[in-house]
């Protein structure tokens, strides 16, 4: 089941705009100071790079997506997520708006 709603945020107004506006989110800090991004990925095959370790929870529609140095491409739908460790990068494929909240670890 995905999370439909985020309470009790400090919301960061301008957006986060990646890859021509392919990917395009809001960074928002919960009341006990853990930090996400919820946003949305537009068709495309995208390349993201992470920091910290993410977790990528579908909200609405669907990805496929490859974790670095693996050659399968795996699915990912509405209420479902997928991990990526951190200092490291996942390539996301998508064919019809991914709606996504991005939890960082």
């Amino acid at each position: 089941m995905s999370t439909a709603q985020l309470h009790n945020v400090s919301l960061q107004t301008q957006a986060n705009v990646y890859f021509e506006g392919k990917c395009v989110s809001h960074s928002l800090t919960l009341a006990d100071g853990r930090k996400k991004s919820v946003g949305v990925v537009l068709p495309a095959t995208l390349t993201f790079k992470t920091g910290a370790p993410e977790i990528m929870e579908c909200v609405a529609g669907r990805c496929e997506y490859r974790l670095a140095g693996s050659t399968e491409w795996l699915t990912s739908s509405a209420g479902e997520q997928f991990s990526i460790p951190g200092n490291s990068s996942f390539d996301i494929r998508v064919t019809e708006a991914y709606h996504y909240i991005c939890h960082f670890g």
